[in-house]
């Protein structure tokens, strides 16, 4: 946004997702491959960006769409098996996490410390752990004096920052990540609390983290399957144990569920085709959302680190804020993406509109941060 053009504007709404900070990249003192979080310096140059100078006097609400901390991707703590899910647990994965990006933590702090700045974060599936109120509690309290200007719930899942969009994180979709935020918490008669994860939670804490460790880039290629044919051409005897792992542990855990509910096996067979429905095709999933809520114009969502942007013939948009991790494309019909730090950003003329008039009054588009850091180097992952 030019500086002339800055009063034309009530308001600015940006949109990231899927950045996964997790515990550092260093962990007494060796180095951490579940880290997947490298650009603290860029997201820190962002925030002070939206903050100051053209914007210091505009209202900017940051909408942080899941998986912002990813606690799955933190196993160093004293917790085991399903002492994992605990509430005790997943407190000493937020403080970890939060202590490994303090800069980027105090970053936030300083941007809701500006004037008519806020902060509304929607749980995901890889932070999904802040269904416990004392994780929200402490995250919150961070903020200090400032923390009524940050905003985290249980409750919400589709966030509407302004008429007419709609913002969600997108596991919902997939049922191997879906789960009931209002729901999730197990409380045991002693009066400690678990949280009930998904299966897809469980299939990356005893499989993609254990693979890991010895393939950095296991979590980040896309399409899957020209990943796994690339693989058994390039490094076979790895990806046939990745394979065989993903189907032992994908048999154990969901096909024997289903056969021990005494399905039939045409029933199993229909629940496991669903459960495999991972990386959905979310243009279709668009379509039916706007016909199911005819008032909305946008719907954004983040989850499968695929940057999108499509306008329909009837004016719609569909967004996908992709994600702030390294990715590679295997596609060479596709755009390779790799270190683009995209969000989406909606820029808000009057915010009093009605539906009929959102076009005149909001602009939306998919953007990717440059950075304005001028350091002469940047860390090789």
């Amino acid at each position: 946004m030019k500086s002339h053009q800055k009063n034309k504007f009530q308001k600015v709404i940006l949109v990231i997702s899927d950045l996964h900070l997790s515990a550092g990249k260093m962990i007494k003192g060796k180095r951490n491959l579940l880290e997947d979080f490298h650009y603290d310096n860029e997201l820190i140059d962002f925030l002070n960006y939206y903050s100051e100078g053209d914007y210091k006097d505009v209202a900017v609400e940051l909408v942080i769409n899941g998986d912002f901390f990813d606690f799955l991707a933190v196993p160093y703590v004293e917790f085991y098996d399903d002492e994992f899910w605990s509430e005790k647990a997943a407190m000493a994965k937020l403080k970890m996490v939060m202590s490994a990006h303090k800069s980027v933590m105090e970053a936030m702090k300083r941007f809701v410390s500006c004037p008519d700045k806020s902060i509304v974060y929607i749980i995901g599936n890889h932070d999904a752990e802040f269904v416990f109120d004392s994780l929200k509690h402490e995250f919150v309290s961070f903020f200090g004096e400032y923390s009524y200007k940050v905003s985290i719930s249980n409750s919400v899942t589709t966030h509407v920052p302004t008429k007419g969009v709609s913002i969600q994180h997108g596991h919902q979709y997939e049922r191997a990540h879906d789960f009931d935020q209002e729901n999730a918490v197990i409380e045991t008669l002693n009066g400690e609390k678990y949280f009930n994860p998904p299966w897809g939670s469980y299939y990356v804490t005893n499989v993609i983290n254990k693979y890991k460790q010895e393939r950095s880039f296991i979590n980040s290629v896309r399409p899957i399957k020209h990943f796994l044919i690339h693989g058994l051409l390039f490094d076979t005897f790895f990806t046939l144990r990745f394979m065989l792992s993903n189907i032992y542990y994908f048999v154990m855990v969901r096909f024997w569920h289903f056969y021990m509910m005494k399905k039939s096996f045409k029933q199993i067979f229909q629940d496991l085709y669903r459960e495999l429905e991972l990386f959905q095709d979310f243009e279709t999933l668009t379509r039916h959302y706007f016909e199911k809520t005819p008032e909305s114009r946008v719907l954004i969502v983040g989850h499968t680190h695929n940057p999108t942007l499509r306008i329909f013939n009837d004016g719609t948009i569909f967004i996908n804020t992709g994600t702030w991790t390294r990715m590679v494309n295997l596609d060479l019909g596709q755009w390779n993406y790799g270190n683009v730090l995209t969000y989406a950003k909606i820029l808000v003329r009057n915010t009093e509109y009605e539906i009929d008039d959102f076009d005149k009054n909001v602009e939306v588009d998919l953007k990717y941060w440059l950075g304005i850091n001028n350091l002469p180097y940047s860390e090789y992952h």
